[in-house]
């Protein structure tokens, strides 16, 4: 039981930074949410030890519309999507020695970058565009402030994530990786960890604020989102579980003149199931973790399956500086 007790404590001190980022293939205008959904799980309420992390996500999508679904672009509208999307996420972490309101602050940047496609069977509006299109690209670079705190088995943190319209955005595209929208997303997460049973119980909620695509004058309405998960650590290095999300889309949106969206909202759901890995390499202990998901009840939205392999990895922390 200690040997199981001290593994997990040295998770949670590298995996308790996992930072939203942007998504391909998910809500709104051409089917992007800049929250990547399902991201977070377990221990999403914790900040780690001071330090500077390196946290890669390679994300995975395939859904659609089905044959009569439809999804905006700008000011016109596809039918009958189908899309897949690969995109890596790495990101670089520093959560602070310096405490803040009682509490542990961090930041984090991620440059995204990958490749998407779609496909539509009609695509209807003043705008033209292809019925299939593939764009391999650098997406909108996010910005991420974080606050945690602790006490007993109880963490949780507030976030705050600014989505910075500087990417490689497509006009003319179907397909894209990057946003070409001002972001903001405020969540509140919440971990019980119980290292003496290696049970982990968490959760995430929050709301994504959306400006107006500077091209096409479409802005995303307001979003909702949950994610949720629970964990058993099984050995010292070794954890199994089960996570879901639920996204609901609480305002329209609103695209240009011309285009009637009847109250556009979108809404999903989603189940799935985690397993993390815990091991050394030269004596630096390495985090990857495998999420997987199926969406369901979606509404003005795709509904796929989703994908994540993460690497957390401590390129300089406190207890080196220790040793």
């Amino acid at each position: 039981m200690r040997n199981l007790k001290n593994g997990i404590l040295k998770a949670l001190l590298l995996a308790g930074a996992t930072f939203a980022t942007c998504t391909a293939a998910q809500a709104a205008e051409k089917g992007l949410g800049v929250y990547l959904l399902g991201l977070k799980g377990p221990l999403a309420g914790v900040v780690p030890a001071p330090g500077v992390y390196l946290q890669n996500d390679t994300y995975y999508y395939q859904g659609g519309t089905g044959a009569s679904g439809r999804l905006p672009t700008g000011d016109s509208i596809g039918v009958g999507i189908k899309a897949n999307a690969i995109v890596d996420l790495p990101t670089l972490i520093w959560p602070m020695p310096q405490e803040m309101l009682g509490g542990r602050p961090a930041i984090a940047v991620t440059a995204p970058f990958g490749r998407q496609s779609v496909e539509a069977d009609l695509v209807v509006g003043p705008r033209s565009f292809d019925t299939r299109s593939t764009t391999a690209a650098v997406g909108d670079p996010l910005v991420t402030a974080m606050l945690g705190w602790n006490r007993g088995n109880l963490h949780w943190n507030v976030s705050a994530m600014v989505n910075l319209p500087v990417g490689d955005y497509r006009e003319q595209s179907m397909a894209n990786i990057a946003f070409h929208r001002w972001a903001g997303d405020f969540s509140l997460a919440a971990t019980w960890l119980d290292a003496e049973l290696g049970l982990d119980i968490s959760g995430v909620a929050g709301f994504t604020f959306n400006g107006a695509n500077r091209s096409t004058g479409y802005r995303t309405g307001t979003e909702f989102h949950f994610e949720g998960a629970v964990s058993k650590a099984l050995t010292p290095q070794f954890s199994l579980g089960v996570a879901g999300y639920y996204y609901q889309q609480i305002s329209d949106d609103r695209p240009r003149l011309g285009v009637d969206l009847d109250g556009y909202r979108g809404r999903v759901a989603a189940l799935g199931g985690t397993a993390s890995y815990m091991f050394e390499a030269n004596k630096t202990p390495i985090v990857t973790r495998l999420r997987v998901f199926r969406e369901f009840h979606a509404k003005n939205r795709q509904q796929g399956t989703a994908a994540f392999l993460t690497l957390l990895v401590p390129l300089h922390t406190s207890t080196q500086q220790g040793q």
